[in-house]
């Protein structure tokens, strides 16, 4: 099948502010990309009929679909889930009302997995329908690959942003926690749940970041950046060896490539601190989906897929002192992680073991994105390159807590570098 072609949000905008289109004329484009290809991704699970249309503002005539685990109460928020099919919200959540008030058309609601857990949904990768677009942004990040809109919004807990952008061959941005408001979600861990962007390439993602916030996000050529005073840290973690001989092949281009390029280069060993961190990830949420789900599973038990209610469960029998003791960990690992980067600007490691699995039974593993999660820290899947059968990889890029601005600059850069080398 032909590679898709996502729009890009740069031009899109230029094109309004130049003239050549008007906010109404760009909302009716993408409703009928949404019309022509979404029987075949199946990103959407709600489109609007007569979407908002602004003008004037920073997002007028930009379409977005929003995940089905954020509010809005003007469609259907169903999580993913039938116990809330139909479900009309009275509010929205904190970031669609941020992103309507930026002028966004909210043209629909895409695929979420079941409350943003494991159990997949409908959406197939627009790469090969055969595989999973990944999850828990399922339908966000196919939305965004298969070319129906310029941008999206999704969500975070364990991997649920960079792993389907990687998949789907886009960039996912995750911020700082709680740059991006996450009131109004369905929660699951609410310590770890992180509200994230897609968009074609780290530049639109960014200008999305930037717009959507109206902090300084953007990413335009900047001839300040000098490589050579970038530290990038090539991240030995413990999991590295289990990343397929395509994602490793392309993490050492990326790092060749980089170097060619003028970026000090740093080998960075996992400290055990941070190991021991990452196994907190698991417990903790756990802990908290027993907390924040529990309820649901006291009423709506029969409607439940058996892995939600699994792990609901395992964390309503977990003691509290393990979950404090995974709280511990995660507090020295957040500490060891702001001592990492004194010595570093950059991380890079892979956004996901490898490209995305055949079969939509599994929506792929978060290994390598779990950790940062729970560090808070920022993070980006960097779209470049690709398996010899057309299937994306994509490259991690982290950064400091509050650094989202660098990191973004830098993956921005490292983005037309790793695309030279592809």
């Amino acid at each position: 099948m032909p590679a898709p072609e996502p729009i890009s949000l740069s031009a899109l905008l230029q094109a309004r502010d130049s003239g050549q289109t008007a906010p109404p004329e760009m909302v009716a484009q993408a409703s009928e990309a949404i019309r022509t290809k979404d029987d075949d991704i199946v990103a959407f699970t709600h489109v609007e009929n007569r979407p908002a249309i602004s003008n004037g503002a920073p997002l007028s005539g930009i379409a977005i679909g929003i995940k089905d685990i954020l509010d809005t109460a003007d469609m259907p928020t169903g999580y993913g889930s039938e116990v809330f099919a139909g479900h009309r919200p009275r509010t929205d959540a904190a970031v669609v009302a941020l992103a309507r008030r930026r002028g966004a058309t909210i043209i629909g609601k895409t695929v979420t997995t079941e409350y943003a857990f494991f159990e997949p949904g409908p959406t197939v990768n627009p790469h090969n329908t055969s595989h999973t677009p990944g999850g828990s942004s399922s339908g966000s990040a196919a939305a965004v690959a298969a070319g129906m809109v310029p941008a999206t919004i999704g969500t975070q807990t364990g991997g649920s942003v960079l792993r389907p952008a990687a998949y789907c061959g886009i960039a996912g941005y995750k911020p700082s926690f709680r740059l991006l408001p996450a009131t109004g979600m369905k929660h699951f861990a609410p310590s770890l749940d992180t509200v994230g962007l897609f968009a074609a390439t780290v530049t639109d993602v960014a200008l999305f970041a930037d717009l959507l916030t109206g902090r300084d996000l953007r990413v335009a050529s900047d001839p300040s950046l000098r490589p050579a005073d970038i530290r990038i840290g090539l991240y030995r973690c413990s999991e590295l060896p289990t990343a397929d001989a395509a994602m490793q092949a392309a993490l050492e281009t990326a790092i060749a490539a980089a170097q060619a390029a003028g970026f000090t280069i740093i080998p960075v060993e996992e400290p055990d601190v941070l190991k021991k961190a990452r196994a907190a990830h698991s417990p903790l949420q756990a802990f908290e989906a027993g907390m924040s789900c529990g309820p649901d599973l006291a009423l709506f038990e029969d409607q439940l897929s058996q892995r939600l209610k699994d792990v609901i469960r395992e964390g309503q029998a977990m003691a509290p002192q393990a979950y404090d003791t995974a709280r511990r960990d995660a507090k020295r690992g957040r500490m060891a992680t702001a001592a990492l980067f004194d010595d570093i600007d950059i991380l890079l490691t892979p956004s996901a073991p490898g490209p995305a699995p055949r079969g939509l039974a599994s929506t792929g593993d978060p290994r390598f994105n779990k950790l940062w999660t729970l560090m808070g820290t920022p993070s980006i899947s960097i779209p470049a390159f690709s398996t010899a059968d057309g299937l994306p990889l994509g490259i991690q890029a982290v950064a400091r807590f509050g650094d989202d601005r660098r990191l973004l600059k830098v993956a921005a850069h490292l983005e037309k570098v790793f695309r030279t080398a592809a």
